[in-house]
């Protein structure tokens, strides 16, 4: 580790000085339940500041760190209602069929709240972004492939 990133603290214990969290650029749009899980996570690192003992410096620089990037998220986030129609969008729940035949469902949320391994991915995302817009029938393509949409919710 170099030296640039730990301080000795008066009696003698290093911790890493941690840079903040980059915060994306996009706009930040939330579902309700990203929302709720963006409260859930400030009050909880709220509730782990409290609790430190004051000698806990290196557990006080994470804390620290991830509250200033969820107060800050927390604090530019924007709530869509989930708008169910005939057109893909955000909150959207997409179910395409790939040119292998392989299907797959996946739901469009913020980018906090964005899982590709539980099925929601990020409306920033090359495969929301082809989607956006488009309805039942509709084939896209994406780093190549195509996609035909086979529902929406």
């Amino acid at each position: 580790m170099s030296r640039a990133f730990v301080k000795e603290q008066d009696g003698g214990e290093a911790f890493e000085d941690l840079p903040e969290r980059p915060v994306s650029p996009h706009t930040n749009f939330v579902t309700p339940e990203g929302l709720a899980q963006m409260e859930a996570e400030v009050a909880r690192l709220q509730a782990a500041f409290s609790a430190l003992e004051p000698e806990a410096k290196a557990d006080e620089a994470r804390v620290t760190r991830e509250l200033n990037y969820w107060t800050a998220r927390l604090g530019s986030a924007q709530l869509v209602e989930p708008a169910h129609g005939d057109e893909v969008r955000f909150g959207s729940t997409v179910t395409i069929q790939r040119e292998d035949d392989s299907r797959q469902t996946f739901r469009i949320v913020g980018e906090d709240e964005a899982d590709p391994a539980k099925g929601s991915i990020s409306y920033t995302s090359p495969m929301s972004r082809a989607l956006t817009g488009k309805g039942v029938g509709d084939v896209v393509e994406v780093n190549g492939q195509e996609a035909e949409i086979l529902e929406i919710s």
